[in-house]
């Protein structure tokens, strides 16, 4: 008798509803930013390469809503916002500062492996076009 496969917790929504927002890639690189200390939103656009500055803005209010960051306003002239992990948002960064140095860390080895897939498949293009002759 073989095992019965792995059913899908009835949790299944609340897990992807979280990973949607921690899992895209702005929301990932602000925490591992924010990881760092707290940071201006200039800092943060700035080394956030490709981010606009609306989905910047979107992913900073959606983390804060998640309760990942916390949004301080400074009374100053002119007013000076920074961002910072909570204690939630520091115990994921936690995982995703791992996943960072696993990928740091396999890197050459996922390029190496991509360069077979495609040399692979390259040459079973080659074979499909000459057995239909073109």
């Amino acid at each position: 008798m073989s095992p019965s496969p792995q059913r899908v917790p009835s949790e299944s929504p609340a897990v992807r509803e979280v990973l949607n927002r921690v899992g895209d890639k702005w929301s990932v690189l602000v925490v591992v930013l924010l990881g760092e200390g707290p940071k201006r939103f200039s800092e943060l656009r700035r080394s956030v390469e490709g981010v606009s500055q609306r989905m910047l803005t979107l992913t900073l209010k959606g983390l804060e809503r998640d309760g990942m960051v916390r949004r301080t306003v400074y009374a100053t002239i002119p007013p000076r916002v920074e961002y910072e992990l909570t204690s939630l948002g520091r115990t994921l960064f936690k995982p995703i500062r791992g996943l960072a140095n696993w990928a740091a860390e396999n890197r050459e080895k996922i390029q190496a492996a991509r360069q077979r897939y495609d040399a692979a498949n390259a040459r079973a293009a080659r074979f499909r076009a000459a057995a239909l002759g073109n």
